[in-house]
C-alpha cells in the first residue's frame, strides 16, 4: 500500500511515524511537504504529531492552510482514509475535516504517560480489525488534547458512532480518573460521520 505522511515545520514525530507505517506494517511510505500540490497516488494520508509551525495562534489554526491541507482535504471529502495523530488531529479540527476542538489539557500542564484506550468502533479503516471493546495501551504526549464541542454537537457524534477511541480504566470504565486531559466523555478519538477521516491524541506509533 502507497501512504503519504505530511510534514510540517515543527513535524517531530514524522520519522516514528514512516517507520512504523514501513518498517512495521510494509507500508511504501512518501513524506509529503506542507507546500506540496499533490498527494502523489497515496491511498492514505497520515498527518503526524508536533507543533506544526510552532503551535502559534492555536495548534493546527497555521497548518490549516498550507496547500497540502487542500489536498488531503479533497481526498477525505472521495472517502480517502485519513488519520492524523495528536497534532495531526488538531489540524483535522481545525480543517474542518473532523468536529470539535481540542483546548489545553484542564491541568494546564504537558502530560507524557501511558493510557488504556477502548476502542468504540470497528468500521473505520484504521479499526477494521479491532474488535470493539477492545482495551489498547497507548502513550500520550500532549498539552492541547482536551476535547470539547457544544451539548447538541456531542450528543450527534455519539449518536452517530463516531467516538472511535475513548480514555478508560483497567475495568473499561471511562472513569474522571482515567481521564488525562479532561476530554468530554473520555473522548481519545473520533471519526467522520463516513468514517474515513480518524483523529486521535494518543501515538500508536510510538
Amino acid at each position: 500500500m502507497k501512504v503519504g505522511v505530511v510534514i510540517f515545520p515543527g513535524s517531530n514525530c514524522d520519522h516514528d511515524l514512516m517507520h512504523a507505517l514501513e518498517n512495521v506494517l510494509g507500508a511504501q511510505v512518501m513524506p509529503l511537504w506542507h507546500k506540496d500540490t499533490s498527494i502523489q497516488g497515496a491511498e492514505a494520508i497520515f498527518i503526524p504529531g508536533g507543533f506544526s509551525y510552532g503551535d502559534y495562534l492555536r495548534c493546527g489554526s497555521i497548518a490549516r492552510f498550507a496547500p497540502v491541507m487542500d489536498e488531503v482535504a479533497a481526498f477525505a471529502k472521495k472517502g480517502g482514509p485519513v488519520l492524523g495523530i495528536c497534532n495531526g488531529f488538531q489540524i483535522l479540527t481545525e480543517s474542518h475535516l473532523l468536529p470539535g476542538v481540542l483546548m489545553p489539557n484542564a491541568s494546564l500542564k504537558f502530560i507524557c504517560d501511558q493510557t488504556l484506550l477502548k476502542c468504540e468502533t470497528d468500521r473505520t479503516p484504521f479499526t477494521q480489525k479491532i474488535a470493539p471493546g477492545s482495551q489498547l495501551q497507548i502513550p500520550i504526549a500532549h498539552r492541547d488534547g482536551n476535547f470539547f464541542m457544544d451539548a447538541e454537537g456531542l450528543k450527534r457524534l455519539e449518536g452517530e458512532g463516531q467516538v472511535v477511541f475513548r480514555y478508560v480504566n483497567e475495568a473499561g470504565e471511562a472513569s474522571a480518573e482515567a481521564n488525562p486531559n479532561g476530554s468530554l466523555n473520555n473522548i481519545a478519538g473520533i471519526c467522520s460521520p463516513g468514517g474515513n477521516v480518524v483523529g486521535m491524541m494518543p501515538h500508536p506509533e510510538r
